[in-house]
């Protein structure tokens, strides 16, 4: 019996519902089991529900595969043949992949509506692009240019001068100050503040002098910035972010930063001003680079890492100060068995106070 679909709760619009013979063909894959199950949503093994679909990409997940209460899922080759309670499975190479790639079947993302609500307010000479959104309450500072099918949802400040590409989403509450620079397919998530002044004063006697930053700072295509992330302007020079680089939530990228195409930086990383990032780099979470150094191309620095001056292309460094990964392996190590060794010592003499007791 065909089962009925789930309601689709996501929140996006229009959601489909796709049979198990359907995804099988739109993903290549091998149908095992009701060609008709069908589903109209998503979610992860251990919390899907009678009309889900759900992955399994490797047998380390093979007892919530077992339990799972979706109706259809992806698996990988090895654990094709594992014991599930689903209708249908689907035996692909990458389930994972499979599975984003099923994403705007069920999920449409909803209408665009163009227009500018009557809140916003637009300063002289702004030019507005073919097709654009504003939200309600949105400043638009005076020369801005906003490019075709951009989308500024509520409450986004622009300064006079910013420049924004087509195709750019700006998600509630995003600023920009003045002179900003964005290419095309920018999307810049909640509360995000970019060019903003880095932190730079001069020092003496009288107290802490500012240093008034006149830099620009420049977003190219396709780049994603995270909720709460703050891109700092150039203070004589520019900050610039290259192309197609990812950045998390709340990551502080200091003035003069040169970041180049294709990084991906994870959340709560620190970057400080005047450091360069080649290409392809990746930045684990909380990592903290100190300025006036290069990070080779395609380098990755791993989580909380302390890196204090140069990594070479292509290596992995990790751990504070950061150093090469095997070596800060082995420097782990040898304190886990200091550690051991000052503890059976405290024994000792706890034993040996003891004794004399």
């Amino acid at each position: 019996m065909k089962r009925a679909a789930r309601r689709n709760d996501s929140g996006s619009e229009g959601g489909s519902v796709l049979t198990a013979a359907v995804i099988a063909e739109l993903t290549g894959g091998e149908l095992l089991g009701d060609a008709h199950a069908s589903v109209s949503s998503v979610a992860p093994l251990d919390r899907a529900s009678d009309g889900q679909l759900s992955f399994c990409a490797t047998g380390k997940y093979a007892a919530l595969l077992a339990e799972t209460g979706a109706t259809v899922v992806l698996v990988a080759p090895e654990v094709a043949g594992g014991a599930t309670k689903a209708a249908a499975r689907i035996v692909v190479k990458a389930p994972h992949d499979a599975l984003v790639a099923l994403l705007p079947k069920l999920y449409r993302v909803p209408e665009r509506v163009p227009g500018i609500h009557p809140s916003v307010a637009i300063g002289r000479g702004a030019r507005i692009g073919a097709d654009a959104v504003i939200g309600p309450f949105v400043h638009v500072g005076d020369g801005v240019v906003i490019g075709d099918r951009a989308t500024i949802d509520a409450s986004c400040v622009v300064g006079a001068g910013a420049q924004i590409g087509d195709d750019v989403h700006l998600f509630p509450g995003v600023t920009l100050y003045p002179g900003v620079s964005l290419g095309s397919r920018v999307l810049i998530h909640a509360n995000a503040t970019i060019g903003s002044d880095g932190f730079g004063y001069i020092s003496d006697a009288k107290g802490h002098r500012k240093i008034p930053h006149v830099g620009g700072c420049f977003i190219a295509d396709d780049v994603e910035i995270g909720a709460g992330t703050t891109i700092d302007r150039g203070s004589v020079g520019d900050t610039m972010i290259g192309a197609g680089t990812k950045i998390d939530n709340l990551v502080q990228v200091g003035h003069n930063a040169r970041i180049g195409r294709l990084c991906m930086i994870a959340a709560q990383a620190g970057i400080s001003g005047s450091i360069t990032i080649e290409d392809g780099v990746i930045i684990g979470g909380q990592a903290g680079l100190q300025g006036h150094h290069t990070i080779g191309a395609r380098a990755r620095i791993g989580g909380q890492s302390g890196v204090l001056g140069d990594v070479p292309p292509g290596e992995t460094w990790s751990g504070y100060p950061a150093r090469p990964h095997r070596e800060s392996l082995r420097a782990t190590a040898a304190l886990f068995r200091l550690a051991g060794l000052l503890q059976r010592i405290e024994r000792m003499l706890g034993a040996a106070k003891d004794t004399d007791a």
